[in-house]
């Protein structure tokens, strides 16, 4: 498919930064939750890798999206969480070591989850010239070089330069910000005259699959009797996923797939923002993670 400069070349480099971003401020011992408080770990990721892409493949097609729309949101809602998560959640004043872990546990699987749910839905919504182009190989190989590579690489600097990378680490996760916000505004800029016909269904079903993804994974996590610091980082990163990604995804396969993940980007602050600010002080006097192991 041909696509714009933008998307196709632009997009997936400052992916790359922000992902180096991520990895710059992660350590092992990060991962360590997944021994030490594994029911939170265990509760979110299958929020993130069954709850969120079966709820925007069902929200697609209640809403009876066309096929290419359809895809995108499927592909937003199998997207990792997203690092603006990690700052959500540690305002809202919940678990952000539990937010951090599933976001890079998340972004790793991102490998296998994003093509093997593009793939799915391709099928389900019968998406004709996108259906054929759908290999997850080739497209695994994609997110590994966009995701997890450059992870690997902000982990490996923070291990050897810590000192450079604590000097740094503010800075990079303002570009990194920076770098996400342009990336919505050129995605959602260079497709408006293509899907402004349908920007209200996009919207609405973009807005009900944040907002049904919050909601149910937080109810979720506190029938898993986890506690409401651990729910609200749940919550939030089935709140804020990585448009980013999804975006540099579906511009490699159809310019038109970008266009949920950019509308999502554009919403997700206010309703993430807003569930952020009421947990906050209902999370102040809350047990720390250790409770829901």
């Amino acid at each position: 498919m041909e696509g714009n400069p933008i998307t196709l070349v632009a997009l997936p480099l400052g992916l790359v930064f922000i992902m180096f971003s991520l990895g710059m401020g992660l350590i092992k011992d990060d991962f360590r939750l997944v021994l030490t408080a594994p029911r939170g770990v265990v509760v979110g990721m299958l929020n993130l890798l069954l709850v969120a892409p079966l709820l925007a493949l069902a929200i697609a097609t209640l809403f009876n999206l066309p096929p290419v729309l359809a895809v995108g949101l499927v592909l937003l809602g199998a997207a990792p969480g997203g690092t603006m998560a990690n700052l959500l959640t540690h305002l809202a004043r919940g678990e952000t070591a539990l937010s951090v872990t599933l976001t890079g546990i998340s972004s790793a699987l991102a490998v296998v989850t994003v093509p093997l749910y593009l793939s799915i839905s391709s099928a389900w919504f019968d998406l004709s010239g996108v259906d054929n182009d759908v290999e997850i190989v080739p497209i695994a190989i994609r997110v590994l070089a966009i995701t997890l590579v450059p992870l690997i690489a902000g982990m490996t600097i923070k291990q050897r330069a810590p000192q450079w990378t604590e000097k740094n680490y503010h800075r990079f996760r303002v570009i990194s910000l920076a770098i996400f916000v342009l990336i919505v505004a050129a995605a959602v800029g260079s497709e408006w005259s293509r899907v402004s016909g349908y920007l209200g269904d996009v919207l609405l079903a973009v807005i009900a699959l944040n907002v049904c993804a919050m909601g149910i994974s937080f109810m979720i996590a506190r029938a898993a009797r986890l506690n409401d610091r651990s729910s609200t980082a749940i919550a939030l990163e089935l709140g804020l996923h990585n448009a980013t990604l999804a975006i540099a995804v579906g511009a490699s396969l159809d310019p038109e797939m970008t266009i949920p993940a950019a509308v999502y980007g554009l919403f997700m602050w206010v309703t993430g923002g807003s569930f952020a600010w009421l947990m906050a002080r209902r999370n102040g006097d809350q047990a720390p993670l250790a409770a829901n192991t």
